[in-house]
């Protein structure tokens, strides 16, 4: 299990749009949906390629499809998510991705990014992605893990001393919690997901890697229990069998 290679001139820059994700947001999620599109074009022709985009808000991943000459359809469970950074998707519906309503086999790329950890059941959802995606088509799943340093979200790193503790904490300091340990942010272990997708006899699984680390930090993946804490974000490529 694979992906193709990756520099430390990746990891820099997206170090680098981190940093300024509060204000200049546009930069970080353009280049993580142009990130995508590198991701995925080995394994499939994107031009014309008909892309569901589950969580996808404001539309940057929908865009960079575009531009690859695919459709994407986005996705979200909030109005106001779509309409983030004052910009506003195309082709776009608000609904739940634990029950989405398309027919099965549907579209040729499902691809969900950072929605996994915000649901109540995660493994619902997963479902959800293999029956909408079309036989020998692809899905593209990321998402933070609860003990990663920055599993916490806006919490971190204090949820490692408990969700509560690091709530009062974030509280008290004048903060309003969006991601709420247990509501809706889950305690999301990397071991579980893997293990509940190859459970899932529909999927052959392309790629296990952290996503935003070099190519050589793969393995990592592979040790139960450092990869819970040294994985920032685990990225899952996918393939649906035939």
């Amino acid at each position: 299990m694979t992906t193709q290679h990756r520099g430390l001139r990746r990891t820099s820059a997206f170090l680098q749009a981190f940093r300024v994700e509060q204000t200049h947001p546009g930069r970080l999620y353009t280049l993580m949906a142009s990130d995508v599109i590198d991701t995925l074009s080995p394994h499939l022709d994107l031009a014309g390629a008909l892309v569901l985009d589950v969580g996808g808000g404001p539309g940057y991943v929908a865009e960079a499809f575009k531009n690859a000459g695919g459709t994407c359809l986005t996705v979200d469970a909030s109005l106001e998510e779509l309409h983030l950074h004052g910009r506003s998707s195309q082709l776009a519906i608000v609904a739940d991705g634990q029950l989405l309503p398309f027919s099965t086999a549907r579209f040729d790329i499902v691809h969900c990014s950072n929605v996994l950890e915000h649901v109540p059941q995660p493994q619902q959802l997963l479902s959800e992605l293999s029956r909408c995606c079309a036989a020998n088509g692809l899905i593209y799943l990321s998402f933070t893990n609860w003990l990663s340093p920055w599993g916490g979200h806006e919490l971190s790193p204090w949820h490692y001393l408990g969700a509560e503790r690091a709530v009062k904490r974030y509280e008290a300091r004048g903060g309003t919690v969006k991601n709420l340990p247990g509501t809706s942010l889950d305690h999301l272990r990397i071991g579980d997901v893997i293990k509940w997708l190859k459970q899932d006899k529909t999927l052959d699984i392309l790629s296990v890697a952290p996503r935003y680390y070099p190519s050589w930090t793969q393995p990592i993946t592979r040790i139960p229990g450092v990869r819970e804490v040294l994985t920032w974000n685990l990225e899952v490529v996918m393939r649906r069998r035939i």
